[in-house]
C-alpha cells in the first residue's frame, strides 16, 4: 500500500496540481488588503476570507481529484498493471485513498501557514478589539481538512460504479451541497410545528437522507475562529468519531464494491 501512496503523490507532482496551488497562495497576500475595506472588523474580515479561500480549494482538490483519479488510472490502463501484480484491489484502492488524503493535509498545512501569516499581519496592522484564538483557528483549519477528505472517500465510493468521471464528480458535489442541509432540515420535518405540514413519508425521506449522507456542518469551525469563541471538546470528539466511523463505511463499500467490478 506505501507503493501505492508514493505513486499517487508523484502522479499529482508531476500534474503540477501542486504549482497551482502555490500560485493561489499568492493570494493571500490581498486578504489583509481586501479586509481593510470592512473598517472596523479587518481582522475577522481576514480570517473570514482566509478560511474560504482554503475551503474552496480544498474543495476543488477533494472533488476533482478524488472523482479522477479511479478513473484516469483505469482509462490509461494503469489499474490492469497493478492488479497483475500480488496487490490486492483493496490494497490499491486504500493506497489511493490515503495518497490523496496525504496530499490534503499537505496542502492544507502549506495554506494554513500562508492563511496565519495574512491574520497575523492584520492583527499587527489593526489591532482587534477580542483576541485571536489562535487555538481555535487551527482547529477549525484541521476539521476542514478532515471533512474534505471525507468527501474524497465519497468521490472514490461513487467511482467504483462509474465508467465516466461526470457521475463521481456531480454526485460528490451534489453529497457536498447536500450535506450542508441535511440537518436543518431533519430538525424541521421532525418539530411538532411541523405535523400537519409534512407527510408522514417526507418525514421517512428526509430521516433516510440524514443518516445516508454525510453530515458536513460539525466540521465547521469557522464562526468559533472568527469570533474568538472556544470549540466545545466533547463536540469535536464526537466529530472526530464521526469522521472515523463514516469514513471507515465508505472505504469498506468502495473496496467491496471495486473486488466485484469487472475490468474490461
Amino acid at each position: 500500500m506505501t507503493s501505492i501512496i508514493q505513486i499517487t503523490l508523484k502522479g499529482i507532482f508531476r500534474d503540477r496540481v501542486f504549482q497551482g496551488i502555490m500560485a493561489l497562495a499568492v493570494l493571500f497576500l490581498f486578504i489583509p488588503s481586501a479586509a481593510s475595506l470592512s473598517m472596523r472588523q479587518v481582522v475577522e474580515t481576514s480570517i473570514t476570507l482566509s478560511l474560504s479561500l482554503i475551503s474552496f480549494i480544498l474543495l476543488l482538490l477533494s472533488v476533482f481529484l478524488g472523482a479522477t483519479s479511479l478513473w484516469k488510472d483505469m482509462e490509461r490502463r494503469y489499474t490492469f498493471s497493478v492488479i497483475s501484480l500480488p496487490v490486492s484491489r483493496s490494497s490499491y484502492l486504500l493506497g489511493r485513498f490515503f495518497g490523496l488524503a496525504l496530499f490534503l493535509v499537505i496542502t492544507a498545512a502549506v495554506l494554513a501557514v500562508a492563511a496565519l501569516l495574512a491574520i497575523k499581519f492584520a492583527v499587527l496592522m489593526y489591532p482587534p478589539d477580542r483576541p485571536v484564538l489562535w487555538g481555535a483557528l487551527v482547529l477549525a483549519l484541521l476539521f476542514a481538512t478532515l471533512k474534505y477528505i471525507l468527501l474524497v472517500g465519497v468521490a472514490l465510493l461513487l467511482s467504483t460504479v462509474s465508467t465516466s468521471f461526470f457521475l463521481p464528480i456531480f454526485g460528490t458535489i451534489c453529497a457536498f451541497l447536500a450535506s450542508g442541509i441535511t440537518q436543518q432540515v431533519y430538525e424541521y420535518v421532525h418539530m411538532p410545528a411541523s405535523a400537519n405540514a409534512v407527510s408522514p413519508f417526507l418525514k421517512s425521506a428526509a430521516t433516510v437522507l440524514y443518516y445516508l449522507l454525510p453530515n458536513l456542518a460539525g466540521f465547521d469551525l469557522n464562526v468559533n475562529a472568527i469570533y474568538g469563541i472556544q470549540p466545545n471538546p466533547n463536540g469535536l470528539m464526537i466529530t472526530l468519531g464521526y469522521f472515523l466511523a463514516y469514513t471507515s463505511i465508505l472505504l469498506g463499500a468502495a473496496a467491496l464494491l471495486f473486488d466485484r467490478r469487472e475490468m474490461q
